[in-house]
């Protein structure tokens, strides 16, 4: 595959944009705008796959394929069927189309766009569509100008490809890894979390501070691409550790059963030797052997889990274990509910944005270290 100049659109969740630009250029990333929903970036198709490999906080990364302007459905159809859509599609394999309108356009009517273009697919390039097909075309029709990118992803980012086993309410890996980095996390400090669940935030954690690479264990989409070379992306694709910090990742949960699911988690992540998970109460939390780090907790939240009345003495002990014994550690809680979070008495800094997750919207609380 050529690697002239394209441009990448990182998808993230709408309130974690500057947190992925941040990401992306530590990873070397040309970044060229930070947009509501994600990040543009300049680069060729070696960029594309290891953005896939690497981001941490996206969601799917855009290839965009071209654009062209129409003002009605005859105008879309004659310029689609003239668009050099085998320049990256296979004709062997299938492809979904999804398209977006706007009421700037004279074509605001998806349904009838999306049947164009698929006709156009068939009917010129070749191509078959299928709602279940693993190559996604993201079609975009704003103020009659016609975008047309390709998700080079796949299923979604956060799926790694290691993590089989969640707990009840599971925090998605994306959102995990942006909380950490918005905590000051860089892979030195040591993190604990005292309801870890699955273990979502400490396997995050270890894997940063590892140096391994986010998508190392999964196929994407971009593989099913024309003149795809599998051994170009071998090279970027690595399972190598860097030499670690001495700190630990741990967490403990009073449900065995998702301790037990937790290491598994971690063997199958290969980081089983850098984290420790045990049963435990959060109400009798104390740190870890070693230095302060950073307490991350997805607590329940009442229309996550169940009752939120019942909730206060939780996070009112918790906000007291932390207080009392973890003296210079920094925390993030993540909640949807301001009110259960002011219940720790917790000195938080000024409140994040609101992002949504699992139907809610959550915040980040985080404080300075604890004094």
């Amino acid at each position: 595959m050529s690697d002239d100049a394209l441009t990448l659109f990182a998808i993230t969740l709408p309130g974690l944009e500057q947190t992925l630009a941040d990401e992306a250029r530590g990873h070397g990333f040309d970044v060229t705008a930070t947009e509501p929903g994600g990040v543009t970036m300049a680069g060729g198709w070696s960029e594309v796959w290891r953005a896939n490999l690497e981001l941490r906080c996206a969601t799917r990364v855009l290839v965009r394929l071209g654009s062209f302007m129409a003002f009605h459905l005859a105008q879309l159809d004659k310029r689609a069927r003239k668009f050099p859509w085998g320049d990256v599609l296979d004709p062997a394999v299938p492809v979904r189309v999804d398209v977006a309108t706007s009421r700037k356009s004279k074509i605001y009517h998806a349904g009838a766009a999306t049947s164009r273009i698929e006709t156009a697919l068939t009917e010129t390039a070749g191509m078959q569509v299928a709602a279940d097909a693993p190559v996604i075309l993201k079609i975009r029709i704003d103020d009659n100008r016609v975008t047309i990118s390709v998700d080079t992803s796949g299923e979604p980012l956060h799926k790694r490809g290691h993590k089989e086993a969640v707990g009840k309410a599971p925090l998605r890996e994306t959102l995990a890894a942006a909380f950490l980095m918005q905590c000051g996390f860089d892979g030195t400090q040591p993190v604990f979390d005292p309801m870890c669940g699955s273990g979502t935030f400490v396997l995050e954690a270890a894997e940063i501070a590892a140096g391994l690479q986010a998508g190392r264990a999964r196929p994407f989409a971009f593989e099913r691409f024309v003149g795809f070379a599998p051994e170009d992306v071998a090279q970027l694709r690595t399972d190598a550790r860097r030499a670690m910090p001495p700190v630990r990742f741990t967490g403990s949960d009073r449900d065995q059963g998702v301790i037990a699911m937790a290491q598994a988690n971690a063997a199958r992540a290969g980081v089983s030797d850098l984290v420790q998970f045990d049963t435990g109460n959060a109400g009798d939390a104390t740190p870890p052997d070693g230095p302060p780090g950073i307490v991350m907790i997805n607590p329940p939240y009442g229309a996550r889990i169940g009752n939120k009345k019942a909730l206060y003495p939780v996070y009112g002990r918790l906000g007291q274990v932390l207080q009392e014994r973890f003296s210079g550690w920094r925390v993030g809680i993540v909640t949807s509910e301001a009110a259960l979070a002011k219940t720790t008495g917790l000195p938080f800094l000024p409140d994040g944005p609101a992002i949504a997750h699992g139907g809610l919207r959550v915040r980040l609380y985080r404080t300075d270290a604890l004094r």
